[in-house]
């Protein structure tokens, strides 16, 4: 009976989308999610926290955020403010805007601000062609596999960064390709079940809006080879705004930006910068901290803004 109600509760799908709003921390237990509020994730009942942030646009100047660089400056004022240090900071994407030697340079300069390790995966802005891919590995993917996919682990959790913005499909939807999907299968193929796997990209691995590009066409392929394991988190950028989703024993988190809001789906012709009222915009930016206890294999998400 009890192995029935386990296969059933695997089966379900049970999504969490959330707009707006900060200051909740996301646990997943037995395949449901349960929200806290901040400060109730005690850093002593933890093996370690890391940060994401994304989205940063360094060079972007439009009315939606004139200062990009100042933003990415307070959210990094934020991640420094964190009760407990984290132990890395990981960048799902867009770390630029059009990819310029000095939109690199200010970003990498601004990002050591927080004094953290820091992991990247690559947004379509950073490798716009093959001279700037050259230029956003040069500086933020040295080691890494293939195009720019590599993994490593810490503290018994397997972190993998994936690629999967060039070749783009229709709509612009992400693309992960036979070669990554070969070394993704065969990097996780030796682990064990109980390994809790956190998985980083620029683009949703699920489909979040096909017409807007919001989702990775064989993103399902890489999304099979983690159903085996226990625990997987899958964390993304590119959206500008919190989306989370549970399905089985995966959980989906989009992270905001650090530059400027998108619209949600269903609200606005199409994707790019949402203009907001000046003094509402950091109500739509922030960063995210994970919180991973060994006692307690899920993951525990906060989102806070850079307003609270």
């Amino acid at each position: 009976m009890d192995d029935a109600r386990t296969k059933m509760d695997r089966r379900q799908v049970l999504e969490c989308m959330v707009w707006a709003g900060t200051g909740v921390v996301w646990t997943l237990s037995g395949g449901v999610p349960s929200s806290r509020l901040i400060g109730q994730a005690q850093a002593e009942e933890t093996g370690f926290s890391f940060v994401q942030i994304s989205d940063s646009h360094i060079g972007f100047a439009k009315p939606a955020n004139p200062d990009a660089r100042g933003t990415l400056k307070e959210a990094m004022g934020k991640v420094k403010a964190l009760a407990q240090k984290p132990a890395f900071m990981l960048h799902t994407g867009d770390v630029t805007h059009l990819a310029k030697a000095e939109e690199f340079d200010d970003a990498h300069q601004l990002i050591g601000e927080a004094g953290l390790d820091t992991h990247y995966a690559p947004g379509e802005h950073d490798i716009l062609d093959p001279a700037t891919k050259s230029a956003y590995l040069e500086r933020f993917g040295k080691g890494a596999t293939g195009g720019g996919w590599y993994a490593f682990d810490h503290n018994g959790v397997h972190f993998v960064s994936l690629v999967n913005v060039v070749d783009l499909g229709k709509n612009g939807l992400g693309a992960l390709g036979g070669e990554q999907l070969a070394w993704l299968d065969n990097d996780l193929r030796g682990r064990s079940a109980s390994t809790p796997i956190v998985v980083f990209a620029h683009i949703p691995l699920w489909m979040v809006a096909p017409d807007w590009g919001w989702g990775t066409q064989d993103g399902a392929q890489a999304l099979g080879m983690l159903s085996r394991f226990g625990s997987a988190t899958v964390l993304n950028g590119h959206i500008h705004q919190i989306m989370q989703k549970v399905e089985g024993n995966v959980t989906f988190h989009t992270a905001r930006s650090t530059a400027f809001p998108q619209p949600a789906p269903g609200t606005a012709p199409g994707p790019g910068p949402k203009k907001v009222p000046a003094g509402e915009l950091r109500k739509y930016l922030g960063v995210a901290e994970v919180v991973y206890a060994p006692r307690n294999a899920p993951l525990a998400i906060t989102d806070e803004a850079l307003e609270s």
